[in-house]
């Protein structure tokens, strides 16, 4: 039972991290910008992102990644307060501001969020461990009643129990 709340955590962030994309609560939409080489260096993204409500006089100290995207023409600049702010590569315009969850929702996934390196490896890896002896077991329990069904068929046919007969057997029945 105490294992089965660390499953249930591990189960449902698993779920969210897979459809992060596919629902802008858990990761914002990503927009499209200028396409082709940046034309804006570092310092215009920040100055960039300065520009957006409450984040007036904003450092470096502030950002805790930034993602270029010159495919799509943006930067994701994501900010230690859980916000993401998405910058045009070509025009240094912000395209959109957005919340982004998936920090906390991965810290939850791998108990960093609780207690760090002891919760993850401490609960999380023996919780990780314990689902996959249920899987190894669950195949194990599924497959075994198959082998031995199977290995009783051979052996009521004439087989031995790995289904060979030895030379001469289909005479036994004859005399």
């Amino acid at each position: 039972m105490v294992l089965g709340v660390p499953l249930l955590l591990l189960s449902i962030t698993g779920a969210l991290l897979l459809v992060k994309k596919q629902w802008s609560f858990v990761q914002p939409p990503e927009t499209r910008g200028t396409a082709g080489a940046p034309r804006i260096g570092l310092d215009q993204i920040l100055a960039a992102v300065g520009t957006t409500p409450g984040r007036q006089g904003l450092t470096w100290s502030g950002v805790d990644r930034i993602d270029l995207r010159p495919s799509k023409g943006i930067a994701k600049v994501q900010l230690h307060d859980g916000h993401e702010v998405q910058v045009d590569l070509g025009t240094a315009e912000v395209l959109q501001v957005a919340r982004r969850r998936t920090g906390l929702i991965e810290a939850l996934h791998d108990g960093s969020w609780f207690a760090g390196d002891w919760t993850k490896l401490g609960v999380m890896l023996p919780v990780s461990a314990l689902l996959l002896y249920l899987l190894g077991s669950g195949l194990w329990m599924w497959w075994y009643p198959l082998a031995i069904r199977r290995r009783v068929r051979r052996q009521l046919a004439g087989g031995d129990a790995h289904g060979r007969r030895e030379p001469g057997d289909e005479f036994l029945g004859s005399a």
